[in-house]
């Protein structure tokens, strides 16, 4: 019997440690702040996206816990800043800001000064420049005004860049009955292949249309589009990155251009002629009879 208790014992597994006090705190916070980003993002989607600003700042001081994970996944209209060496203007970002200092891609200097803000290396800051003057000439050609800027960063398989252009137009203007914005951010990140690349480009839209006259009374429209696409290129003088890049950002953009007139807007008009007619009814009765008393008059002639 002995013998019997003691193979028995042999067998038997120790039972498994129970899990340490600070490995389930740890499971539980993740748990938790995943929970309340993917709830405060959700909100976002659901708060009127003219004014996104203003509901990010409330939400911020809700949950500050979240500052950064919200800053980089809600895209918000772009800021434009002045750039005192090169006399030009800039826009600001989440990809060009280093602390509370921003980076001009014209003079490649932060503001306020800092005098350790990363920067890309010498290579990469030459395509950046090239860029910069590309999509400058895009901008004039495609928006007839606004701001551009484009800034790269280096990652370990390649390079990563982000494309950002503005346009503002402004009701004052003579004969131009409303005011509104345009935000494109274009993020693409390029995986070098030896003669060719690989590049995935996200590109977001932001547009924001308000008009007020005697017929229509005050209408503001706002909303954002995001799109996805992966390509690969050959990389040589005759094709360089900048212009692999800038075939998709303009391919992209007219998709997105497309999306929101025939789709957007288009739903919109319809919707708003569904709620409500034109005509008055008693013109739809009119219409209606006179339209019936044709046809009776033909078929008794028939």
């Amino acid at each position: 019997l002995d013998e019997k208790i003691a193979t028995h014992t042999a067998n038997l597994h120790p039972p498994p440690s129970p899990p340490s006090f600070l490995s389930l705190f740890q499971k539980q916070f993740t748990s938790q702040m995943a929970d309340k980003l993917d709830c405060a993002l959700d909100l976002m989607r659901r708060l009127p996206p003219a004014q996104i600003e203003d509901n990010l700042a409330g939400l911020l001081d809700l949950v500050p816990d979240l500052t950064e994970d919200l800053l980089s996944a809600v895209d918000q209209p772009l800021k434009i800043a002045y750039d005192s060496v090169s006399k030009r203007d800039y826009l600001l970002c989440d990809y060009n800001r280093d602390g509370d200092s921003y980076r001009s891609p014209w003079s490649n200097k932060y503001d306020p000064p800092l005098s350790d803000g990363q920067t890309p290396s010498a290579q990469l800051r030459s395509i950046e420049v090239q860029a910069n003057e590309v999509f400058d000439i895009y901008r004039e050609l495609y928006f007839e005004g606004g701001v551009s800027s484009v800034y790269c960063w280096d990652l370990d398989d390649g390079f990563a860049a982000v494309i950002l252009i503005k346009k503002t137009q402004d009701q004052s203007k003579k004969g131009q009955p409303m005011k509104g914005t345009w935000d494109s951010i274009h993020v693409v990140e390029v995986k070098d292949q030896k003669k060719n690349a690989h590049y995935k480009l996200t590109s977001t839209v932001m547009l924001s249309i308000e008009t007020e006259t005697d017929a229509t009374g005050n209408i503001n429209l706002a909303g954002s589009l995001t799109r996805q696409e992966e390509k690969d290129f050959p990389v040589s003088d005759a094709s360089p990155h900048v212009s692999n890049i800038g075939k998709m950002v303009e391919d992209m953009e007219s998709k997105l251009r497309t999306t929101l007139e025939l789709i957007y807007f288009g739903k919109t008009k319809e919707v708003f002629s569904n709620l409500r007619n034109v005509v008055g009814n008693a013109e739809l009765e009119k219409r209606k009879n006179l339209s019936n008393q044709i046809g009776s008059a033909l078929s008794s002639r028939g």
